[in-house]
Order: C-alpha cells, then sequence, then structure tokens
C-alpha cells in the first residue's frame, strides 16, 4: 500500500544565531538562521523531490511564525507544526572554533520543541509514512520524551523504517547516565543510525571506530549504519557489506551546523530510491560520495535548513570531482 508522506521526522525546530562577522562599533553580528536537526534532514529530502511533515511545537511569537513560513516555503507540511503560547521558540547560539568544531549556548529552559505532549502525537500521520526520523533533542525532558517514544513505536508498528541520529548536545542533559539511557533507545528500535565519530567513541568507550562499531552491532541489531567523520569522511554498514567513502575538500568553510542532517537526508533519499535490499557495497559507496558532496556544500554556507544544494548543483559538484574539471 502507498503511502503520501516519505519521510516524517519529530523534533525541535529553532533558530541558530550564527556569528556573521563584527559589526562598526566592534560587536559580534549574528545571522539569524532556521534551523533544528529533524527538519534540516527534511529539506534536504524535499531538493530531492520527497514529501515530507513535521511533527514538532514552536511559540506563538515572531520566530515561531518565521519557522512555519520557511518548512512551508520548503514544502515541508507544517499541519503537525504546533503553536505554544505559553513557552517562546527555542534558540541557539551557535560558535565556530577554530578546529571546526562548534560550541552551543541554548536558550531553552523551557523552549517550545520541548513542550510537545504524548496526546498531541497523530497516530495517523504515523501510519501513513515510509520512513519515521528523530534525534534525542526530543528526548532530554519527560513530557517531549514520552511524545516520542509513542511515534517511535506507532510508526515502527505501522510498518514505517526508524531513521535515528543521536546528535548529542551534552548541555541539554541533566546527566548523561540519561542521555545514555535515551541513545540506548533509539540504538534498540531504529533500522537505519546516523551516528558520529565522536558519538561512537563516546557511547562504547573505544577510541578506534572499528571496534566502536563491531560494539555496537553486536549489541544492537541496526540493518544500516552510518558513520560520519568529519573530514575523514564517512562508512556505511549494512549487514555484512560495508564501504568508505572520502570527505571533499572544502575551500572556504563557513559553518558546519547542519552538515551530518545533510548527510543523513541524502542517504535516505538512496534508501527511498532503492530499498535497503539494494544496498551493496557498490550502492553504498555511490550513496556516500553523494552524501559527503552535499555536506562539503553546506560547509560552505551560512545555516542549513534554508540553502539546502539543489539537484543540479550537487550533481555539477560531483561531475566537477570526478573528472578534475
Amino acid at each position: 500500500m502507498s503511502k503520501n508522506y516519505d519521510v516524517t521526522a519529530l523534533g525541535e525546530l529553532l533558530i541558530d544565531f550564527t556569528e556573521n562577522g563584527i559589526s562598526p562599533q566592534g560587536n559580534t553580528l549574528f545571522e539569524a538562521n532556521p534551523g533544528g536537526a529533524p527538519c534540516n534532514v527534511l529539506a534536504m529530502l524535499s531538493r530531492f523531490g520527497h514529501r515530507t511533515a513535521f511533527i514538532g511545537k514552536v511559540g506563538e511569537d515572531m520566530f515561531g511564525g518565521y519557522l512555519r513560513k520557511t518548512l512551508s516555503e520548503l514544502e515541508i507540511n507544517t499541519n503537525w507544526l504546533l503553536a505554544d503560547n505559553t513557552t517562546r521558540t527555542t534558540l541557539a547560539f551557535v560558535k565556530n572554533l577554530k578546529d571546526g568544531e562548534r560550541e552551543f549556548s541554548f536558550y531553552r529552559n523551557p523552549g517550545a520543541d520541548m513542550m510537545l505532549t504524548e496526546k498531541e502525537i497523530d497516530e495517523t500521520l504515523l501510519a501513513d509514512t515510509r520512513i519515521f526520523h528523530f534525534g534525542t533533542l526530543s528526548m532530554t525532558h519527560e513530557s517531549v520524551r514520552r511524545a516520542t517514544i509513542r511515534a517511535v513505536k506507532a510508526a515502527k508498528a505501522q510498518g514505517a523504517l526508524i531513521s535515528f541520529d543521536p546528535n548529542l548536545r551534552e548541555p541539554l542533559w541533566d546527566s548523561l547516565k540519561t542521555a545514555r539511557e535515551q541513545v540506548s533507545f533509539g540504538l534498540e528500535h531504529c533500522d537505519i543510525l546516523k551516528i558520529s565519530d565522536n558519538e561512537i567513541i563516546w557511547f562504547t568507550g573505544e577510541a578506534d571506530l572499528t571496534a566502536g562499531i563491531k560494539k555496537l552491532q553486536k549489541a544492537y541489531p541496526i540493518p544500516l549504519i552510518l558513520l560520519s567523520m568529519g573530514g575523514k569522511g564517512s562508512r556505511a554498514y549494512c549487514g555484512a557489506e560495508s564501504a568508505e567513502a572520502p570527505a571533499f575538500f572544502q575551500e572556504n568553510p563557513q559553518d558546519t551546523t547542519g552538515a551530518g542532517d545533510t548527510f543523513l537526508g541524502c542517504c535516505l533519499h538512496y534508501i527511498l530510491e532503492n530499498g535497503m535490499q539494494q544496498l551493496n557495497k557498490e550502492w553504498l559507496k555511490e550513496m556516500l560520495t553523494t552524501a559527503n558532496g552535499a555536506a562539503s556544500i553546506i560547509t560552505g554556507r551560512k545555516g542549513a535548513l534554508r540553502v539546502m544544494p539543489t539537484i543540479s548543483e550537487l550533481e555539477n559538484f560531483l561531475k566537477a570531482r570526478r573528472y578534475g574539471s
């Protein structure tokens, strides 16, 4: 039976204030970029022409209205994006460090994304989607955690593939013990895992990434694991098959926020087009190469959600690097 939505995501939708120069008075300037990892993934998928929907909550304020308008412009269905009239839209200030890492300061105590409740989950939508995607920012607090768990279980019961990205943000957790418990829930229920190198080291305690993957596979029978390694490229593990692809050098890096989400959006596109059974070594390598290319493009731009690469941009990028022209 066909479903109306290719991918539905649940989680945070917020404003990323990213550094953008210095004012004449010598003050740091910040640009208000629409963001939030789950919607970044949906934005990339929408570029590929996929039908997407988002479940979440923003404040009934100027930022919430701007975010709703942005998603609509990107053709992400906002019928399940709710507004909270008592809590403000979540904000994050992003500082780019010299080593390419980022430092986040969240204004989320509470933020509207935390206000989503279990009773607000519409299971008819979850029955009508091919892939359901979530992360752990919607699991940091009890109410939204219950909503997320209900959504995951309902989507899985209706035959959707479950996509999970831990997207660990340590300052948002009361304790890393709780964070570990919620990451474990995601690992137990997902069919597709996107995890970064620093997250797998943190979760498994293995400094060697291969050892970390093997430890993860032994504990959790996840059909497809996608490992992002920043400037070292990416790897994929699907059953007995595995593949690796190098990163593309970005000559003018601007902002790494959203690179992993862009990467995952491309990978989910491949899965929607080819199914899980078709992901042999050749497909995995092609998928990773394309996803690495998209991630490289997005790091050359400020923000992510509004500026995802088009299909033609991505094709031209890959063609130029494949043939050295």
